[in-house]
């Protein structure tokens, strides 16, 4: 068994960082606490190679710097599952993501499992090993950490590093892992990790149905919300949860009784920030709100709709088939849906290996560019004339 080290000296972390630097590719993890703050709190960095195994302690090493110039060396990859919060911790600490990225989350689908697959599952599934689940909601701020508790967030990237290459030897025996190059250097984007106040208002639900002073509303409170909780460093929902913010949209109250009168509302909202959430109604209700995007208007489907998507669909079977995919894999009916209203953003047909595989002939038949019919009792893809 490998022995772990654990880094919580300036002349450890100078060790490791001379290891790393070594290394073509290191298995990383992280270990945070956000419960009762908006940003996360590191408390512990796991890293691997099939050689060695380090748990680094942040909150014992004010000083990263140093490290963090290692790992980001760009001929080094970096493997992950997972990896939004990982990288949004290091995004938070550095203003920069490292790359290049390999996520075996994101691999997984092309070695045939479903989208987004857990950790545990592909482990229990590649090497045969359940993880042990007794620490899943350990305080790892606290120290000094247990053996346990070490051995457990070690076994995260010793594991990861197991899979890791079993994973990409057989993406390169299928020829796919080429594919996965596009995937993984839109991970490396930083505007995946960063929180733009002014557009926090499109990740609610139920925007669709809002009247436009309602709509105004909501966006000026959502954009409060996310400006306060950063300032105070607290949750989000800890100062307003989105249902809350709908029924202020809805109800619009004009003083702070009315306010203290809405549903569910906590008196100390009200007496710390009641005065400024009324002004913010008041203000929202006389303005114009952003627009909505086309994907987020209520669309009806006829018909026609769903002729045109099963057509679709045909086109995402055939290519599924060559390749030896599921074509849920591939394409989902609602992935079909956003691609056919033009909901561009997020739609996965529009990116990755999936659109190298389906989506840019799925773009050509809907532009009229292509048709498909049939050839030698076959269906295939032809290019109009």
């Amino acid at each position: 068994m490998t022995t772990i080290q654990y880094i919580n000296t300036a002349d450890q972390l100078r060790g490791l960082c001379e290891h790393i630097q070594k290394a073509s590719w290191l298995a990383l993890d992280t270990e945070f606490l956000r419960e009762k703050t908006y940003y996360p709190k590191f408390c512990l960095l796991q890293i691997a190679t099939p050689d060695w195994v380090a748990c680094v302690d942040p909150i014992a090493l004010p000083d990263l710097s140093d490290l963090f110039d290692a790992i980001y060396n760009p001929n080094i990859v970096k493997v992950f599952h997972s990896c939004h919060q990982d990288l949004e911790i290091f995004f938070q600490m550095t203003s920069k993501v490292p790359g290049p990225i390999f996520d075996t989350q994101v691999a997984a689908p092309l070695l045939g499992y479903q989208d987004n697959p857990g950790y545990a599952m592909l482990v229990s599934s590649l090497l045969n090993i359940n993880l042990n689940k007794a620490h899943t909601r350990a305080d790892w701020s606290k120290r000094p950490l247990t053996e346990a508790e070490i051995q457990y967030a070690a076994d995260d990237v010793i594991y990861l590093c197991q899979i890791y290459q079993i994973m990409l030897k057989k993406l390169e025996t299928l020829g796919r892992a080429g594919w996965l190059k596009n995937d993984f250097i839109e991970l490396e984007n930083p505007n995946n990790y960063q929180v733009i106040p002014e557009k926090a208002w499109l990740k609610l639900r139920g925007k669709n149905k809002l009247t436009s002073k309602q709509l105004s509303v909501v966006q000026a409170l959502t954009e409060w919300r996310e400006k306060t909780a950063q300032a105070e460093n607290r949750p989000k929902t800890w100062l307003l949860r989105d249902e809350l913010i709908f029924d202020m949209a809805k109800l619009q109250p004009e003083t702070m009784a009315d306010l203290a009168n809405i549903r569910n509302i906590n008196e100390r909202t009200v007496h710390r920030y009641g005065r400024k959430l009324c002004e913010l109604i008041a203000i929202a209700k006389s303005n114009e709100p952003q627009p909505l995007k086309e994907k987020d208007k209520a669309i009806k489907k006829n018909q026609q709709h769903e002729a045109i998507l099963d057509i679709l669909t045909a086109l995402v079977r055939i290519r599924a088939e060559e390749n030896s995919l599921n074509p849920t894999i591939l394409a989902t009916r609602k992935d079909l849906e956003a691609l056919l209203f033009s909901e561009e953003e997020g739609c996965p047909l529009l990116h990755g290996w999936r659109y190298s595989m389906a989506g840019k002939e799925l773009v050509g038949l809907l532009k009229g560019d292509l048709l498909l019919g049939i050839q030698s009792d076959r269906l295939s893809v032809i290019e109009k004339r």
